[in-house]
């Protein structure tokens, strides 16, 4: 089970809270924690999640950071011609498989032939059956077929990956070809959302959302996070209503999903700012300089994203364990609520945020509750209360 909780800044020091919810996750198993307070906001203002001194830091030297965004322009276009030279010798075991048994065998002969890690090998066999048992517990027609499509593709690039190790930047653009990376993830979740017991809350805000992009507000949304499905679920549930944000989000990513090769081919079709989270800065002591500086990099990067305007940026400091299974999704999006209004109560800046964090707090609570009823607790649309109102936009 999944619960994210997203608010917004524009311009004008406006927000939004924005929850999202779903039953399942990406690979193994997951517990659902409460859902934690997210914010956005333009470049405008300061971020009442943040440290002032970190959004100051962020904000200096744009000059560098452009330098900076200008060579992981070039690199990767360096990596997209490096991709586009890998494809041409690399293994088909996988994208000529044919059956479940040739799809299997595909992986002991890549273990065989020095291509796969034996470790990796077994991972693969496992998520292989998580996936079908889930995808074939939708009892949707033409399953097998979808599951061993699906999976031949997925094997694929993680085979090519193993082949032509991919290394991303500190700034990282979706990848859409010579494959489309982003597709990968769309057809991969896609048959694991019940779409049938899944919801939209306050689907006009959503809207709202894209029009203060295209009037080139920020919008920076503060998430929890649980599995690496979750970019995927947010793409989904708003690809019919709102395709703009769905394929326009930055994902702020920490190096599990970068470094992982199952998760790897997944996070290369998404936008992202790449960071090492502080939950692993020390686990490796003589790495701690070397990721402080990587971070200080895609901080820069962020500023520059988000001084050129029309960005929209998603930060999710949780993470759980991943599950895969086939249910119901949801996400909803509140109405705005002002910083200025709850500090002006306070004259402690430390104390305005904490009173603010707990106003976001409530509103993704009440969001995500509204979502849990109607997914979980089987009341659907009727569990609509007058803040936040639910629909199926993709019916």
């Amino acid at each position: 089970m999944t619960s994210l909780s997203l608010t917004f800044f524009t311009a004008s020091p406006r927000v939004l809270s924005f929850p999202l919810f779903s039953s399942f996750s990406s690979s193994l198993n997951v517990n659902l924690p409460p859902p934690s307070s997210l914010s956005f906001r333009s470049g405008a203002g300061r971020f009442a999640s943040f440290k002032v001194e970190e959004m100051s830091k962020m904000l200096q030297d744009v000059e560098s950071a452009q330098k900076t965004i200008f060579a992981a322009s070039a690199a990767q276009d360096e990596r997209k011609k490096s991709l586009s030279i890998g494809e041409v010798n690399h293994s088909r075991a996988f994208l000529d498989a044919r059956t479940e048994q040739e799809l299997l065998s595909g992986i002991s002969k890549e273990v065989k032939a020095g291509r796969l890690p034996s470790n990796l090998a077994a991972l693969m066999e496992e998520l292989y059956h998580n996936y079908k048992n889930a995808v074939f517990s939708s009892g949707k027609p033409g399953a097998d077929e979808l599951v061993l499509s699906n999976m031949a593709v997925t094997f694929d690039r993680v085979l090519l990956d193993m082949e032509e190790l991919f290394q991303f930047q500190p700034y990282h653009k979706a990848l859409r070809e010579p494959f489309d990376y982003y597709m990968l993830g769309q057809n991969y979740i896609r048959p694991l959302i019940d779409f049938s017991n899944s919801y939209a809350g306050n689907i006009s805000l959503f809207y709202e959302m894209e029009q203060k992009l295209q009037q080139g507000h920020n919008i920076i949304l503060i998430s929890n996070h649980q599995t690496e499905a979750d970019p995927a679920i947010i793409a989904l549930l708003l690809e019919s209503a709102n395709s703009h944000i769905a394929e326009n989000l930055n994902y702020v990513a920490g190096d599990r999903v970068l470094t992982d090769p199952l998760c790897k081919p997944f996070s290369m079709g998404r936008n992202l700012i790449c960071v090492y989270s502080k939950k692993h800065m020390f686990d490796a002591p003589e790495l701690i300089e070397m990721k402080r500086k990587a971070n200080t990099r895609s901080l820069k990067e962020l500023a520059l994203l988000l001084r050129g305007g029309s960005q929209i940026v998603w930060i999710a400091p949780i993470g759980e364990r991943r599950a895969v299974s086939f249910c119901g999704a949801g996400l909803s999006v509140a109405r705005e609520i002002s910083f200025s209004d709850i500090a002006s109560a306070f004259e402690n800046p430390e104390e305005a945020k904490e009173a603010y964090s707990r106003v976001l707090y409530d509103s993704v609570t009440e969001q995500y509750n509204v979502l849990k009823s109607a997914i979980n607790g089987k009341q659907g649309l009727d569990a609509s209360i007058p803040s936040v109102s639910l629909s199926q936009p993709w019916n």
